[in-house]
């Protein structure tokens, strides 16, 4: 069967939760002779602005029952939505029957996600389960080559643009591209119930698991030109890229996202004032400060070569001081939870950099999934949500941390945190003076970011590099006591380390050699 394509837009029916638009979309559908019939709320309004409807229990002979869970489920209903117009058999059974023709149907869904953000009660979710909408939408969706489908309202005007266009008809190509969309959202709908009942049933990895998102931004390219590249969000309620507004600068590319999603991620693990500094997705500086313009400075100082081009997040509003020392470095992005109207008007100046706020922090303690995907499937995890307390903290060594070693250990451990394996990380004065990243061996590691703070030290002209005196942190164990070997030599006073080699005593007593003070976490900060 060849489908048609163009066909009248004779009779519509409009059942919508959402009533943005339904009132002009019904003076424009009977402007044209269009035939309405709808439900329940969606009825009374358009009758209210004086459109003519027809309620769908006329229409059927059945009145809404059981608190409105059974209205539009009829053969009258979906027979004139399903019934192909060109097929003998399903014509002759539309006169047997009665069964009008239904050109268009417009249905958006009781809003279940929206009832679940809110916290609402098992029971109260349940009821926003919608059964008939989806049913509408996918008999409508599936005899697309006849029938037109819309669940968003913003597809209203470019439908009666379309009648418009087409003396009263819709077009195969616009049908189509309705049927798409109306399946993708019948499809996350269901995807969004079946989570929240495996969350409820306690299931963290239920059988089947579907994931959806919603369009925020196609990209220029991925992460190199000749990828293509989206932006989906998934309307999980955390703050961060996917809930900051843009106020000014360039379209963010798909690195750039990635990299400040590290970024404001990163300097979210402090109470203090932070700023985390962050290159292809790693930190090239990080610092807390009794203030931001302090923490910026210090953070800067640790790798201002890798700097350039990199990304800014910071833990607070930002002020005007903080705004024009990141004002004299080229920056791709800058992202903070505010600014003020001072270090707003600062930022302008530098008009291709990005400027992001979000309004609040990411919880580094929330739960959370973490999805990465590989061949014929993906993997899924739990976000890395521990956080290592003094309280977890044994002391392996002959010498215990001072108070001050300690304060920096820590730093240093969640600054690991967010650094690539094999990861190394030198501190100091609540400050980051040498990073290692990504490292095949934890020595070359540790020799990596000795290297990178003598460069600094000798650009900066300072009489020895910041890692005399630091403490190191390791995401994982030392296999060997090379790589602790390699930090001593770089002048670390304390180690901070998960512990659970096979040579962790080799690693004890070579820092026991040194006078090193050492202290194991017992949880390990892999990031891969």
């Amino acid at each position: 069967m060849t489908s048609p394509d163009l066909v009248p837009l004779r009779r519509a029916l409009i059942s919508v939760s959402d009533k943005t638009g339904l009132i002009e979309l019904g003076q424009a559908l009977a402007a044209r002779g269009v035939h309405i019939l709808s439900t329940g709320g969606s009825a009374q309004r358009l009758a209210e602005a004086g459109v003519p409807v027809t309620e769908v229990g006329d229409h059927t002979g059945f009145p809404e029952m059981m608190d409105g869970r059974v209205k539009t489920l009829h053969p009258r209903i979906h027979g004139g939505i399903l019934a192909r117009r060109d097929d003998e058999g399903h014509v002759a059974a539309m006169n047997a029957h009665d069964i009008p023709g239904i050109d268009l149907v417009v249905v958006n869904l009781y809003p279940f996600e929206a009832t679940v953000a809110k916290g609402a009660d098992f029971e109260t979710c349940i009821e926003n389960i919608d059964i008939g909408g989806p049913s509408l939408i996918r008999g409508a969706a599936k005899n697309h080559d006849f029938v037109a489908v819309v669940t968003d309202p913003s597809d209203y005007a470019p439908l009666l643009a379309e009648l418009a266009a087409h003396d009263g008809q819709t077009t195969l190509d616009l049908r189509r591209r309705l049927a798409a969309k109306a399946y993708a959202r019948t499809g996350a709908y269901d995807a969004a119930i079946g989570a929240w009942f495996a969350n409820r049933l306690g299931q963290t990895w239920p059988e089947s698991v579907t994931l959806s998102g919603t369009l925020r931004q196609t990209l220029r390219y991925g992460e190199n030109p000749h990828q293509t590249a989206a932006f989906y969000v998934t309307g999980e309620r955390r703050p961060g890229i996917a809930t900051a507004t843009q106020l000014q600068g360039k379209e963010l590319s798909y690195n750039n996202l990635n990299d400040t999603d590290a970024a404001f991620e990163l300097v979210a693990e402090f109470e203090r004032p932070a700023i985390a500094i962050i290159k292809h997705a790693n930190p090239c500086g990080v610092a807390e400060g009794d203030d931001l313009p302090a923490a910026y400075a210090r953070a800067l100082a640790c790798d201002p070569v890798s700097a350039f081009g990199g990304i800014i997040a910071a833990n607070r509003t930002l002020d005007a001081a903080t705004a024009e020392a990141i004002a004299k470095l080229f920056a791709e992005v800058v992202i903070a939870p505010d600014a003020d109207e001072a270090a707003r008007a600062v930022l302008a100046s530098k008009k291709n950099l990005r400027v992001l706020l979000t309004g609040d922090l990411p919880n580094p303690a929330q739960a959370g999934t973490l999805i990465k995907t590989v061949a014929g499937g993906f993997l899924a995890q739990s976000r890395d949500d521990g956080r290592v307390q003094p309280a977890n903290l044994k002391v392996v060594t002959k010498r215990g941390p001072t108070p001050k070693e300690l304060a920096d250990l820590l730093f240093a451990f969640r600054v690991g945190k967010h650094v690539k394996s094999n990861a190394i990380v030198y501190a100091k004065d609540l400050a980051t003076v040498g990073i290692g990243a990504g490292q095949m061996s934890r020595v070359d590691s540790s020799r990596i970011a000795a290297i990178k703070s003598r460069e600094a030290a000798e650009a900066a002209g300072l009489a020895e590099p910041g890692t005399k005196g630091s403490v190191v942190a390791s995401d994982a164990f030392f296999p060997f006591a090379d790589g602790l070997i390699a930090a001593a030599e770089a002048g670390v006073t304390a180690v901070i380390q998960p512990g659970g080699s096979m040579r962790d005593q080799e690693v004890i007593d070579a820092a026991d050699e040194r006078g090193l003070a050492m202290v194991f976490t017992g949880m390990r900060h892999f990031r891969h």
